[in-house]
């Protein structure tokens, strides 16, 4: 019986084709350990979004190769198929495949462990027309399910290397999405997260077309789980009717992360955005307005080239002025290939830090904001099978994005029978990491 370990970096999509990778691996017998405990195989699972992702996945294979000289070591994922020749001289490596070839890995790996098959598998992703589908109904120690829909994208930010790791926009049909759905449910699934590399693009390229707008409208009276959560969303994705179909839906959660990356019209544009920074403003409240208890979490880029103090007090000012959440910053990151690579700098590292590091204590404060508005109010929570080492307390998630620490009503803190069920909480504490709540009802 061989050993494998997975190491997976970078999006929720990457995450889903690894597990869809562990699970075709065990069902032929392979034996999945953790990373680093020296398995007979090792496969990484590579993003190539920044630099650091770069280091990371390469600080990995070395890893896998230290732990056991003798492991088989595949590295697959966005890196090699973007930059293969970053890893030709890495002695450590015996096989590369690209995006479209990771999910042929457990039905290869017999021939790979016997070196009957090419060292470099990389196809033209920018070929690819149809989307593959994988069909993944189990989760490792995952109470919430995801579910992949949606792969590529076709716009072309100019910082942005992902749509030529990923290839053009394609979709899953939207009656395989309502299948997998109700396999998913049926197999005790209370929530189910829609992903996508540009997931706001699902269903444009279809024949005949069938947006995103029109897939809520679908699921809300199928057969599907009471909790479906949308992952990373663009600003430009909005449409007034997919506001519309988020604002009446009974199953979509209130919470949405979008990518809004910066909040001043010059370095908008020099990303090459579709937006500017009064459409972003008006998009926020609106959805804020419409969607009751809205959990609004962005992402923003600080020290793109050219972006002097100006401009980041624009994006500031504007993030300060809005109800998100919660947000995620990244320092730019040079990605070869793309437009911004040529561009100059203009900010030095220490000053890009600096930036980085007051955008996040803003998004400390916006979370804290946050989770303080539902003081002494109920939520409803799922209850995750996992608990918080230091309390003991049991782990759940609010349907607005909120991580709840929770007491059970009859104070049996070892009741297992409440894990994967949907309560009504009652908000009585909070910390900086999470809400703190009492069970008060189903």
């Amino acid at each position: 019986m061989k050993t494998v370990s997975v190491v997976t970096f970078g999006c929720k999509v990457n995450q889903f084709e690894s597990e869809a990778i562990s699970h075709g691996l065990e069902q032929r017998g392979y034996i999945l350990v953790p990373f680093g405990e020296g398995a007979d195989m090792t496969i990484v699972n590579t993003c190539t979004v920044t630099q650091r992702a770069d280091f990371q996945s390469r600080q990995a294979i070395r890893r896998a190769s230290r732990s056991n000289p003798n492991s088989l070591i595949i590295v697959t994922g966005c890196y090699p198929q973007v930059e293969p020749a970053a890893f030709l001289k890495m002695k450590e490596i015996d096989y590369l495949l690209g995006n479209k070839e990771k999910s042929e890995i457990p039905q290869f790996l017999s021939l790979m462990q016997t070196g009957k098959f090419p060292r470099v598998q990389i196809g033209n992703i920018q070929e690819e027309k149809s989307f593959s589908e994988t069909p993944l109904h189990s989760f490792h120690r995952h109470t919430r399910a995801f579910l992949k829909i949606q792969d590529g994208c076709n716009d072309r930010c100019s910082y942005c290397i992902v749509p030529h790791a990923r290839g053009p926009s394609r979709s899953l049909r939207p009656e395989r999405v309502s299948e997998n759905l109700k396999v998913l449910k049926e197999k005790g699934f209370k929530e189910v997260v829609l992903i996508g590399i540009h997931l706001g693009a699902y269903g444009l390229e279809l024949d005949p077309p069938f947006p995103l707008k029109e897939l809520i409208r679908r699921l809300e009276r199928e057969e599907t789980p009471d909790r479906i959560r949308l992952s990373s969303m663009e600003p430009g994705d909005f449409s007034p009717e997919l506001i519309s179909a988020l604002s009446q839906s009974e199953k979509i959660c209130p919470h949405l992360h979008l990518s809004i990356q910066s909040g001043d019209d010059e370095i908008l544009k020099k990303m090459n955005r579709n937006y500017n920074r009064s459409s972003l403003s008006s998009l926020i409240q609106e959805l804020f307005l419409r969607i009751p208890n809205l959990s609004i979490g962005a992402d923003v880029i600080v020290g793109f080239p050219g972006e002097t103090e100006d401009h980041f007090r624009q994006t500031y000012g504007l993030v300060e002025s809005l109800p998100f959440s919660y947000l995620h910053v990244f320092p730019f990151s040079r990605r070869k290939g793309t437009p911004a690579y040529q561009y100059p700098q203009g900010q030095n590292e220490k000053e890009i830090k600096k930036r980085a590091m007051e955008m996040r204590e803003l998004g400390r404060q916006k979370r804290r904001m946050f989770y303080q508005r539902f003081l002494n109010q109920e939520l409803r929570v799922l209850v995750e099978n996992r608990k918080e080492k230091e309390t003991g307390k049991w782990k759940g998630l609010s349907r607005n994005f909120i991580p709840v620490r929770l007491h059970h009503q009859n104070g049996n803190q070892e009741d297992p029978s409440w894990v994967n069920q949907e309560w009504t909480v009652r908000m009585t504490e909070w910390s900086e990491s999470a809400l703190i709540g009492e069970v008060v009802g189903k």
